[in-house]
């Protein structure tokens, strides 16, 4: 059985931010009982520009207690340990927050 400790130290390992955009959406996707307030939305999309690194690793840490409380634990874990490092954000190249598109480079 998954613990929560488990998921909790695999997404913060390696200095994981998030997963990218369409992995982070895919993974909402597994969460259980959503309803329109909660849990809120990983923040991609417009969310995703005006984010520090901190607030997408503390929706994320949301998401996954989520799954804790709603039963989908398991599945969320197995999903982000079969995702390889490049599916993620790493603090060294995660954006800062608070800048536009145009001043990221890829």
């Amino acid at each position: 059985m998954v613990t929560l400790t488990d998921v909790l130290t695999l997404i913060e390992s390696n200095d994981r931010v998030c997963p990218q955009p369409q992995k982070w959406y895919e993974l909402y996707r597994f969460l259980p009982n959503k309803r329109q307030s909660h849990p809120a939305v990983p923040l991609i999309l417009g969310g995703w520009w005006h984010s520090t690194p901190a607030h997408k690793q503390e929706r994320l840490r949301e998401h996954v207690e989520w799954a804790a409380e709603h039963g989908a634990l398991d599945s969320v874990f197995r999903f982000l340990s079969s995702l390889r490092e490049d599916d993620g954000v790493h603090l060294s190249e995660a954006p800062s927050g608070r800048v536009s598109p145009e001043s990221y480079e890829e």
